[in-house]
């Protein structure tokens, strides 16, 4: 399964929602002194309490956002690479294997040619030369 930005941005939007929730939840207790009702204290708002309360919510918030923000930007780095044969150079896609041309043509809509570097080149030539005995002019 590939990770699209439209997953990413609902995986953060998911998180957002919850930790608004959460600090929902810290200001309802307060407002409605369920500490109060439960335990016996004091049934007065305190502000300050609050505030401390939803100021570490927040960083933490803020944490767990930035960490997770780049986990999925190198998560989908990582879906980015192409899965290439070490021996035959065809290109795995989906659970097929592909040569590049097939995959540059049939997913990438780009055609392909062949040509021969300059070091192959070099290399090619030395061998031919070799191969009939003959030595390499300079």
């Amino acid at each position: 399964m590939f990770l699209t930005h439209k997953s990413a941005r609902s995986i953060l939007r998911l998180q957002a929602v919850g930790f608004s929730v959460l600090i929902g939840a810290i200001w309802l207790v307060e407002i409605l002194h369920i500490p109060h009702l439960l335990y016996g204290v004091a049934a007065d708002f305190e502000l300050p309490r609050v505030l401390i309360r939803t100021a570490i919510v927040l960083a933490i918030w803020l944490w767990v956002h930035l960490t997770t923000r780049r986990l999925l930007r190198r998560l989908h780095e990582l879906e980015e690479f192409l899965l290439i044969c070490s021996w035959c150079r065809r290109v795995g896609h989906e659970g097929t294997w592909l040569t590049l041309e097939e995959y540059f043509g049939s997913h990438l809509a780009t055609e392909t040619s062949h040509g021969i570097c300059p070091d192959c080149a070099e290399k090619q030539l030395a061998a031919h030369h070799k191969a009939v005995r003959v030595t390499p002019s300079a």
